[in-house]
């Protein structure tokens, strides 16, 4: 399953990358991506993993860049 979340105060392209980075690191995530001009995340994932995989996804993004703010709802 493909899901897009949009991310807001997202300034800088190497942070972007190093998000996109540790998303597809987590388990069971087959591919993600982080578009700094789109303001969005696109993950895709097997369904039943992905209230795993957006917590952890949550976390990664606050540790990287804790002025970000992703609703993934």
């Amino acid at each position: 399953m493909k899901k897009t979340f949009k991310i807001k105060n997202l300034d800088c392209a190497h942070c972007a990358l190093k998000i996109e980075e540790g998303i597809k690191a987590i388990p069971n995530v087959e591919t993600a991506s982080v578009s700094l001009l789109a303001e969005k995340i696109t993950i895709v994932a097997d369904e039943a993993s992905f209230p795993e995989i957006l917590a952890q996804a949550g976390k990664i993004v606050k540790k990287i860049e804790p002025e970000c703010e992703v609703n993934f709802k």
